[in-house]
């Protein structure tokens, strides 16, 4: 029986805090619809009568930059937190923001529906900071408003071991661009890095697997810029998410533990001919 002090949170803790979140935001209205949340459930949060499910309060807590665990803290330690973090500038408007100008135009080029690949995924690529061992993340591609928005969660420790190593996690927009699914995020505890992957998309009625290339920084301390490939494995739409992320770490190249298609498809050694990495398509 674990001793000390332990958060203890009402029922309208959760309510409180998201109407304090709001009230950062010019309305109601305007975080519904950026969160693709129908007005009348939200205003049902608002005032305690229904709680969000997992999924829900993970969309809701990235959308405000915080855990799903922190949407849940007592109010008074909520009031605390939003106040020790930094104001966040005026959003700038497309007229005069360069980027958003060029984000904006991307999401029109993105042709077609990515609606049948939105679910959870195991990522595996070989670990740009462990050298020789391959990282099996946990993705969650969903739709957010018009856009369709993944969140990534990594944690850099050894499967089976205690989680003490670093943890990750990365927000991005994805994009289907000229049959190519282009997913862009950063990670959101540092803001130190942002990664692109480019993959391959499937032309199957049922998503399976997915493949193709990764490019991003590694967190060891010289940061290389480094590229791997990358195989996205379907779990589903609905999972037991603290599960998968039991299942989440460094794991050693074993057809065992990981299955030789995915360890075939996620070799970075080079092939005689080639002048540049490619992926590996399905």
């Amino acid at each position: 029986m674990q001793t000390g002090s332990r958060d203890h949170h009402t029922p309208d803790d959760f309510c409180r805090n998201l109407r304090l979140a709001c009230s950062f935001h010019p309305s109601i209205a305007q975080v519904c619809r950026r969160l693709d949340l129908n007005r009348a459930q939200f205003n049902k949060y608002l005032s305690g009568a229904a709680r969000p499910s997992a999924h829900t309060l993970l969309r809701i807590g990235d959308f405000f930059g915080l855990e799903s665990h922190e949407m849940l803290l007592p109010h008074s330690r909520f009031a605390q937190l939003l106040s020790l973090r930094p104001a966040r500038p005026a959003r700038p408007t497309e007229a005069d923001d360069p980027l958003a100008r060029h984000l904006e135009g991307l999401r029109r080029r993105s042709r077609g529906s990515l609606d049948k690949y939105l679910g959870y995924y195991f990522e595996y690529y070989h670990s740009m900071a462990f050298p020789g061992y391959v990282l099996r993340s946990l993705f969650v591609l969903y739709r957010q408003g018009d856009d369709v928005c993944y969140r990534r969660m990594e944690r850099l420790s050894h499967l089976g071991q205690p989680a003490s190593g670093f943890r990750c996690r990365y927000l991005g927009v994805a994009l289907l661009l000229n049959e190519r699914i282009i997913l862009i995020d950063y990670e959101s505890l540092t803001s130190n890095e942002v990664t692109e992957t480019i993959l391959y998309p499937t032309y199957k009625s049922r998503v399976n697997s997915l493949t193709g290339l990764k490019i991003g920084v590694s967190a060891a301390d010289r940061r290389e810029p480094a590229c791997a490939r990358v195989v996205l494995q379907f779990l589903g739409q609905r999972i037991h998410v603290r599960g998968a992320l039991r299942q989440c770490g460094l794991l050693p190249p074993d057809p065992a533990l990981i299955g030789a298609d995915v360890l075939s498809r996620i070799d970075n050694r080079g092939t005689d001919g080639q002048h540049h990495f490619l992926g590996l398509p399905y």
